[in-house]
């Protein structure tokens, strides 16, 4: 196939022939989509992927739309956000992520530049996970009907055959486990919206973590639920688990780690730090006997050296989330009411 000139990716910007099925689409597909995600599956140019599957085990698959703002923040952007957020999502079903699609929606007059370095950022991203994007979809919408570029992305994986995880296994006395600080995400975004500059910079914790995962399983087979506390942060994931078992979470205050200038921000700002999003961490709930082998398999791996017991299930058939507090009292955990921080993920 000719093509009629380069694309301009300096200066040029999506226009509505990028999204019309013609060659100005075969273009901006082959320039910057192919160029950048370079694998077999992908060169072959059809319409979906033909994939070979490692036989046992079963099959894992989830999706996730991306739409923050602003699209570039401090430790990531838009691109590596969308294949960290899909990967997590199988890797806390116990699977191995193997294959990942990707589907942009791009507003007409979006800088190609900018496009450029989120499709770099999301190359740059899966092969250093191990997970290429074997199939994707482009479309473009007029001028004011989005908001630069959405991004959906999902994600294909083997759980080995005896792997279950899930929240409705947790059991009294089984043990909370974070694999490192809270709100990291959610006040790198809140904090750039806001112009808010502290002495230590706050960073995106966006991250893969199917590699500690694996770690995981290995050291603590037992491991009873995975969570990543994104939206709605660690609040919501011990509600979905305490709606899920049937039981109750007691968690403490003291041994939640959260970073200094995350929670001087959220102070600042009227945050509670147990609701902020992450994009770099996991809740896990083991059995007691495994905890220690478990904390200590998660301290060795990079994305699990602040892991920490944070609390246990306990009996309750309110289902009630609890906090003990610093001072020694008790406090509720409850769901958030609407939406603390919009477009943060």
């Amino acid at each position: 196939m000719s093509y009629s000139r380069p694309l301009d990716i300096k200066h040029g910007r999506v226009d509505l022939t990028h999204g019309s099925g013609g060659r100005a689409m075969a273009q901006l597909i082959r320039d910057i989509f192919l160029h950048h995600f370079d694998n077999p599956w992908l060169a072959a140019q059809n319409d979906g992927a033909s994939l070979p599957m490692p036989s046992g085990g079963r099959l894992v698959m989830a999706t996730d739309s991306h739409v923050i703002s602003p699209l570039f923040f401090p430790g990531g952007d838009i691109g590596c956000l969308s294949v960290h957020g899909t990967i997590n999502d199988v890797a806390m079903n116990g699977a191995t992520p193997l294959y990942l699609a990707a589907s942009f929606i791009l507003e007409e007059g979006f800088p190609l530049a900018d496009l450029v370095r989120i499709v770099e950022s999301m190359a740059r991203a899966a092969r250093e996970a191990g997970v290429p994007i074997v199939t994707g979809d482009t479309k473009v919408v007029e001028e004011g009907k989005g908001d630069g570029v959405f991004i959906t992305t999902t994600g294909v994986g083997v759980a080995p055959t005896g792997v279950e995880v899930s929240g409705d296994r947790c059991r009294p006395g089984d043990k909370i486990v974070l694999s490192g600080s809270i709100g990291d995400h959610g006040m790198a975004i809140m904090s750039l919206r806001e112009g808010l500059s502290f002495e230590t910079s706050i960073q995106s914790d966006t991250a893969a973590l199917h590699r500690l995962v694996a770690a995981m399983l290995e050291a603590a087979p037992g491991l009873r639920a995975l969570r990543d506390p994104t939206r709605g942060g660690l609040a919501a994931v011990l509600n979905e688990f305490a709606g899920q078992s049937g039981h109750g979470m007691l968690i403490h205050e003291r041994m939640v780690p959260v970073r200094e200038a995350v929670g001087a921000a959220c102070e600042l700002l009227g945050l509670d730090p147990l609701y902020v999003a992450n994009e770099g961490k996991l809740v896990a709930i083991c059995p007691p006997d495994e905890a220690d082998r478990l904390l200590a398999a998660m301290r060795a791996r990079p994305e699990g050296v602040d892991a920490a017991i944070i609390g246990e299930v306990i009996a309750d058939r309110h289902r009630f989330v609890q906090m003990e507090t610093v001072f020694g009292g008790r406090r509720m955990v409850d769901w958030i009411n609407g939406e603390q921080l919009p477009r943060i993920c």
